[in-house]
């Protein structure tokens, strides 16, 4: 009876395990993901929240979920990497993609690019004069600057190569022929499987992959991405690009959309710090704000700032 009893326990213990591990996986809750990138481009660190691949989700009433994770982030500015409205208009409410714009437009600088789905569903056109009137900057081939406590940064905005590869190669070579480097740039792509393309840029954000829909941390980044294949080498995360600026690649916020389900590879808001790159030389603790709201305290031991205090005022 003894032995009948272990054995049991042994087979539940067996079940349990990987129910819990695929329960886990199946998590779809809204995650933050942060990254840090140095530059002596600037003198004052400056925080931009990076969304993509929204594909008209729901996050909630008024896609409450999603603002307030953006708010608590305290951002300077907000990008949007394409594929913010998808293009099964039957299935999936394109409203939510625009109240979610148009909120974010209300608080904070929002600039879009488009992905292949506003492409491929022949309504680009309307999508983006309908973000635009959201208050969003729509770039397409096109620059804006933005100025955060009297620095100056460029924004560069791409089309998605869906419209056209040509024009999409036209428009990144005027791009980044015609930085002002001494100014730090970012470009805001929906595509980062075309990497080697993009190394005239400080800061490149891109989305598209999804994070590799199945993911088992510390082992394989990414399973399988469009335009990339099985494991993706741009599944979600920093990387180093050619001209010493740096790729970050978000995992997108896409959940019902997908045919297949998010493994271990949750929906994410990217916030992205961009600081000022500090001397080996510097000695004393520095203090400075990043917004009205956020402050930024500098490290003699790690020689790097940290946040050390985040209020969000209302």
């Amino acid at each position: 009876m003894k032995r009948s009893r272990k054995q049991t326990i042994s087979a539940l213990a067996a079940l349990a395990v990987p129910a819990v591990f695929t329960g886990k996986g199946l998590d779809n809750g809204l995650t933050v993901q942060r990254y840090s990138v140095e530059t002596d481009k600037l003198s004052e660190p400056v925080r931009m929240v990076f969304l993509s691949d929204l594909h008209s989700c729901d996050y909630g009433e008024g896609q409450a979920k999603l603002l307030n994770e953006v708010e608590a982030q305290c951002p300077d500015l907000v990008l949007l990497g394409g594929d913010w409205v998808d293009d099964d208009f039957r299935r999936l409410d394109a409203g939510r993609a625009y109240e979610a714009a148009q909120a974010l437009a209300e608080r904070w600088p929002v600039f879009y690019v488009t992905g292949n789905h506003e492409i491929l569903s022949g309504r680009a056109e309307e999508i983006k004069e309908k973000l635009a009137g959201c208050g969003v900057s729509v770039l397409s081939g096109s620059r804006e600057q933005v100025e955060i406590r009297g620095q100056r940064l460029q924004i560069c905005g791409l089309e998605d190569p869906a419209a056209g590869e040509t024009a999409w190669r036209d428009a990144l070579a005027e791009l980044g022929r015609d930085l002002d480097r001494d100014l730090v740039s970012v470009l805001l792509t929906h595509r980062p499987e075309r990497a080697e393309d993009y190394g005239s840029f400080d800061l490149v954000l891109a989305g598209h992959a999804h994070g590799g829909q199945w993911r088992i941390p510390g082992l394989i980044n990414g399973l399988i991405a469009p335009d990339q294949g099985l494991f993706p080498a741009y599944a979600g995360g920093s990387y180093v690009l050619e001209g010493g600026g740096t790729l970050i690649v978000g995992r997108g916020l896409a959940r019902e959309s997908t045919r297949l389900p998010r493994f271990y590879n949750p929906p994410e808001v990217v916030a992205v710090d961009l600081l000022p790159a500090v001397s080996q030389e510097s000695k004393n603790p520095r203090r400075g704000p990043l917004s009205k709201t956020t402050d930024f305290l500098f490290s003699e031991k790690t020689g790097k700032f940290h946040v050390v205090n985040c209020r969000i005022l209302r």
